[in-house]
């Protein structure tokens, strides 16, 4: 399938790794010039040339935190127009509700729910302008099945989800999509280190905690990285125009309702 995706440009927050990374191969290899992004300059540089290996494409880089107005702007200034925005940044840290104070609690929501809330207000008119943009925000199944430890995380993608729902009926008639991806368990190395530190404080075996892990998953495995980014790509696609405001949950079936 021709995902109609070839000489657009897409700007892909926080994906010198992950899942992040994931959606910027998917794009890459269907034909897009791909900005990557990241905090560790060192890391993005070996991304992005990993990811012109791979697909022979136009990657582009900025490093960086994107809850930086300047970096922000930097994003938006490494390519002509922006056609494609794939929100993404890491979560809080795992802790309990009582240790989150004022400043953890401001962090928290300026990470993720504002800075991706600003860099749509970058994008979102030249994008209408052109009658064309695809705007995804990667957020996390805790948004539909809240976890105790990432409340933080939970309301913050919550809130981001909530903001820009509205803003999707606003600009749908002009070609502008905005939808959301909510992981589950994927293969990522934020996922290893968590097993890491789970098999630590458990004095087990880090390979009995993934496997008890992924046997909790009714398709009995974590995702692939890759899976996501297909999904990503699609949503990003000439054909999704009549999907829009709506939260995609891949999660191998881990989350138990029907709605």
């Amino acid at each position: 399938m021709d995902l109609g995706l070839r000489g657009r440009f897409a700007l892909v927050a926080a994906s010198s790794a992950g899942l992040g990374y994931a959606c910027a191969s998917a794009l890459a290899r269907d034909g897009a010039v791909v900005v990557l992004n990241g905090r560790d300059e060192a890391a993005l540089q070996q991304a992005a040339q990993r990811l012109r290996d791979e697909t022979g494409a136009d990657v582009r880089t900025v490093a960086g935190d994107v809850a930086d107005p300047a970096v922000q702007q930097d994003l938006v200034d490494a390519v002509p127009q922006v056609d494609i925005l794939v929100n993404n940044n890491g979560g809080p840290p795992f802790r309990d509700f009582r240790e989150v104070d004022r400043d953890a609690l401001l962090a928290g929501v300026t990470a993720n729910m504002a800075a991706p809330v600003e860099l749509v207000q970058r994008v979102i008119d030249g994008m209408i302008e052109r009658r064309f943009g695809r705007i995804v925000s990667i957020t996390s199944f805790s948004v539909k099945m809240p976890i105790a430890g990432l409340d933080l995380s939970s309301g913050a993608r919550a809130g981001l989800t909530g903001f820009l729902a509205g803003v999707a009926r606003d600009v749908a008639s002009a070609n502008v999509t905005i939808n959301f991806m909510m992981p589950g368990y994927f293969a990522t190395d934020r996922l290893r280190s968590l097993h890491a530190r789970e098999a630590a404080e458990r004095g087990v075996p880090v390979e009995t905690v993934a496997a008890e892990g992924a046997g909790r998953v009714p398709a009995g495995r974590f995702g692939d990285p890759d899976e996501f980014g297909a999904a990503c790509a699609f949503l990003c696609s000439q054909h999704a125009g009549y999907i829009t405001g709506q939260s995609l949950l891949i999660d191998g079936g881990a989350y138990p309702g029907i709605l």
